[in-house]
């Protein structure tokens, strides 16, 4: 008994010391003000891209194409979780905040990496996550915003990650859930809600930043009615997908959120027939009513599962011989789309392929794209199609150089899929595909000799400038450029992190880390000093690819550990 007591007694002095040894209050924290979010301080990274517009791009340049081969790791932190790590570290004047998988935020040093706080979720035990992740904290004066997989939507005090109000958002028990990173825009906390897979509608609702108020929801689907609830055959409106489950781009200066969204569900076409308005578009939102201004459709009567769910970024691009205010996305059905946002709406100006794709046989004028019937998924037929049904990109975020004015995409080029179309009835809260999951096929192109493509766009002339191969690994992670002409990307199943030459491709730098990389690079500063961070930690659809390949590329093995780790690097002095 003794001995017991001792132990017990042991381990208690041990944790409260390590408690307080390695946590507590942040002190001189600076408010976020929309004034903050609307012009960054160039050493912060406070938005999903760092910027409205959704660039992804650091004006940041201490660490540039002649020193980065200096680049060594300065500190790391275990997140102590696994899954896919897929936020990019929020920064705020030297104060880090990491979400993670399993609804965990930690606060930590930026320069030192010590732990100030850390709030971690109790997930209900009957919680199925589809996709176990989460992508980051948004920020509004001395509080942050967490939305979680049980479909809550939680707001912290910075300082101390104590809960200050938790509100929920829909069901989860019906296939509601959320993995995205809030946006803030004037005091609102904007999110959209993931569960296409579930049969459910989409939406996008905004809640009052102090209080948790919900102050307006606009939901992706048109009820009876509406404009575009015509494009819906019956009641499959009411199970029809399109969720807006990724961090929308927001133009300051017309007051317009840009928002895309997801597949119809179920995925055979057959089974909703129709344009199927508001899936896979963009919608153009007033933040302060959620009025839908106007949209485009990247493709209509969705059969592919091709969520076209990353934000468009905001570009203003010089083609033919004129500025024009564009939206440029690369889109998940293989399509690089420019797009004019004007007062009367979103218009057409061009699209290309830029991954081998043999389901568009054209585009009309419009912008509408024409599908061979050979290649789209139906009832009771195996269709076989390219790009796969994880599309030319997916959710990874392409990035935008002012420096150079080229758009760097995390392309996966040379995979082909399928899968054989089913009407089967919905049952609440189960997955609604439309075929079986062990039917989902992955195939790589015959005479592959790649797969991942860092590919270098001129958005104004549809010229690809260059391009990195990668022969044994899909490339399914977010891109970042710095102003030291720098590109950043992890992504690849060999555990690297990678820094390549904005105008040339060259790979000027790597680093293997301790798992796979989907999480979002930044750079950021302290105190004068120019560091680069991101995490690592392989899972969820990375981990799923890689699963589908093994056997079909030769050499492949699926031995990407997980668990998460953010990095943080520097140049050696």
């Amino acid at each position: 008994m003794a001995l017991k007591q001792w132990l017990l007694s042991s381990f208690v002095a041990s944790t409260c010391f390590v408690s307080i040894a390695a946590a507590g209050p942040i002190e001189n924290y600076s408010p976020v003000t929309a004034e903050r979010l609307k012009n960054p301080e160039p050493g912060n990274w406070m938005h999903y891209r760092r910027t409205y517009d959704g660039h992804g791009y650091s004006p940041l340049d201490q660490i540039n194409t002649s020193n980065v081969k200096n680049l060594v790791p300065v500190w790391t932190f275990s997140t102590g979780v696994v899954e896919g790590h897929e936020a990019p570290p929020i920064i705020n004047n030297g104060v880090m905040f990491i979400a993670t998988p399993m609804g965990q935020v930690i606060a930590l040093n930026a320069k030192t990496g010590d732990e100030y706080w850390r709030y971690k979720r109790q997930l209900p035990d009957d919680l199925f996550q589809l996709h176990p992740t989460n992508r980051g904290v948004g920020l509004w004066q001395d509080k942050l915003y967490l939305a979680t997989t049980d479909d809550h939507l939680v707001a912290l005090d910075a300082k101390t990650g104590k809960v200050v109000w938790d509100t929920k958002v829909q069901d989860y028990k019906k296939g509601q859930y959320l993995t995205l990173m809030p946006l803030v825009v004037d005091g609102k906390v904007i999110v959209g809600g993931s569960g296409g897979e579930f049969g459910v509608r989409g939406y996008i609702v905004a809640y009052d930043a102090n209080t948790g108020k919900e102050l307006w929801r606009t939901f992706t689907i048109p009820g009876e009615g509406e404009p575009g609830n015509e494009t819906w055959k019956g009641d499959d409106w009411k199970t029809g997908g399109a969720p807006a489950w990724m961090t929308g781009t927001y133009d300051v200066d017309t007051r317009t959120i840009y928002w895309g969204t997801g597949n119809a569900a179920p995925w055979p076409g057959e089974t909703h027939p129709g344009d199927n308005l508001y899936s896979t578009s963009v919608l153009a939102l007033d933040p302060d009513s959620g009025k839908m201004k106007s949209y485009f459709q990247y493709h209509q009567n969705d059969s592919w599962d091709w969520d076209e769910v990353d934000a468009p970024m905001l570009i203003d691009l010089q083609r033919d011989g004129r500025t024009i205010k564009s939206l440029i996305h690369p889109g998940r059905n293989a399509i690089f789309w420019v797009l004019e946002r004007k007062p009367e709406g979103i218009k057409y100006v061009a699209g290309w392929p830029f991954v081998y794709t043999d389901v568009w046989k054209s585009i009309d004028p419009s912008g509408k794209p024409i599908p061979d019937p050979a290649h789209k998924p139906g009832i009771g037929k195996r269709v076989e199609f390219c790009p796969s049904l994880w599309g030319g990109k997916d959710w990874p975020s392409a990035a935008y150089s002012q420096n150079t004015k080229l758009v760097y995409v995390p392309a996966n080029e040379n995979f082909c899929g399928g899968f054989t179309g089913e009407k089967v009835p919905l049952v609440a809260g189960q997955l609604w595909l439309g075929t079986k999951p062990e039917d989902i096929g992955l195939t790589p192109r015959p005479g592959a000799t790649h797969f991942g493509e860092l590919q270098a766009w001129d958005p104004a002339t549809g010229k690809k400038v260059w391009s990195h191969n990668f022969p044994k690994s899909h490339l399914f992670g977010s891109v970042t450029a710095t102003a030291g002409d720098l590109i950043l990307v992890g992504g690849t199943n060999d555990r690297m992190f990678r820094a390549f030459h904005a105008k040339t491709g060259e790979l000027l730098w790597e680093q293997k880390t301790n798992s796979g990389i989907m999480g979002m690079p930044i750079a950021y500063e302290v105190d004068g000093t120019q560091y680069i961070a991101v995490q690592s930690g392989w899972g969820v659809d990375a981990q799923r690819i890689q699963d589908a390949l093994v056997g079909k590329v030769p050499g492949l093995e699926n031995n990407v550990p997980q668990g998460g780790v953010v990095w943080v690097f520097a140049v050696k002095k």
